[in-house]
């Protein structure tokens, strides 16, 4: 029999293995006895050269058409074993009437992070991160908090229960302190991250959450900077219409210090006038001192507010346990 003449019923052959596949250890047997490297059709292109030249073209083209029907063949096995052995009659269209693919989404939590994100961007401000194991000096000592600080007591604070004694930061401020001591200002970043604090897990506690801390440090620096950047920074995420308040309050690493309030349609709605939102103030002398600035040359803001505070404004949303409980019936409202 000659060459030419093989072509045909090793196809066949071929055809037939490639159609009885039912698994991936099938489909590779049959792709290997026939297209692979020691393949039969392998062995029939390795014979070419050995034909008078008048010969080669004719079986060449045969064996090439061959191949190419067998590679077809290949392509449906494969899809047949990576739907459970469907066959292509059985084949499930994607694009029919009530058919859709669903897609992912991000979390709610996600999303609002990114709009933040996003918003501060536009002012010019970099995303920094630093450890959530953290230590007491970089998460208390250095932010000019007092040894006798309720902050620092073990009922507010989870402790590493190790001879280094190390804790899960309570706030992303630590973070702040690393940024400045490896960075000479101006300074301009934002620290979105989690957060760990003994509350109990009620409606509006948790005992970890997300906050997002802003760092603004140079030359010049006024409160007036930082209420026009808190202003422009809640109207991008509560709306044009959204007004602020600064009050009086105490924070041991800014001097002076604010709670934030916010009022626009939602807080109305809620039959309030003003709602708190954020804490901030002017960076202390002492920090700046801790991490080698001149506060004589420098001087700064800091602010921060909890991510899960804006998304359950945002969202009408009244118990943060539910951005932890992965309740599908919940997250699809997303």
């Amino acid at each position: 029999m000659s060459l030419l003449d093989e072509i045909e019923p090793l196809k066949a052959e071929a055809l037939a293995a490639l159609m009885a596949v039912s698994d991936q250890s099938s489909l590779d047997s049959a792709k290997g006895a026939y297209l692979g490297p020691q393949g039969k059709f392998t062995g029939l292109l390795k014979q070419l050269g050995t034909l008078p030249k008048e010969e080669r073209p004719a079986v060449g083209k045969a064996i090439n058409v061959a191949k190419g029907e067998l590679e077809k063949a290949l392509k449906v096995a494969r899809d047949k074993v990576e739907l459970g052995g469907a066959g292509p009659d059985q084949l499930v269209d994607f694009t029919a009437p009530g058919r859709c693919r669903r897609s992912g989404r991000l979390h709610p939590l996600t999303q609002v992070t990114e709009d933040i994100v996003r918003s501060f961007r536009k002012l010019g401000f970099a995303v920094a991160d630093g450890p959530e194991v953290e230590d007491e000096y970089h998460c208390f000592d250095a932010l000019n908090t007092p040894v006798d600080h309720p902050a620092r007591d073990a009922q507010d604070t989870f402790y590493v229960d190790t001879p280094e004694r190390p804790l899960l930061r309570t706030h992303t401020s630590s973070v702040q302190i690393r940024v400045m001591q490896e960075q000479q200002p101006p300074v301009r970043i934002i620290v979105p991250g989690r957060v760990y604090r003994r509350d109990t897990a009620d409606a509006t506690h948790n005992p970890t959450f997300h906050q997002v801390e802003g760092l603004y440090v140079d030359r010049g620096v006024t409160v007036g900077d930082l209420k026009g950047t808190v202003e422009f920074v809640f109207r991008e995420l509560m709306g044009p219409k959204t007004q602020i308040r600064f009050r009086p309050h105490y924070f041991s690493y800014t001097e002076p210090s604010f709670e934030i309030d916010f009022a626009n349609a939602l807080t109305r709605k809620m039959g309030k006038d003003w709602l708190e939102i954020a804490g901030c103030g002017m960076v202390h002398p002492a920090v700046f001192e801790e991490v080698g600035y001149d506060p004589e040359e420098w001087s700064g803001w800091a602010f921060g507010f909890g991510i899960e505070r804006i998304a359950m404004l945002r969202y009408g949303i009244h118990d943060i346990r539910l951005f932890y409980e992965n309740d599908m019936r919940f997250l699809k409202q997303f």
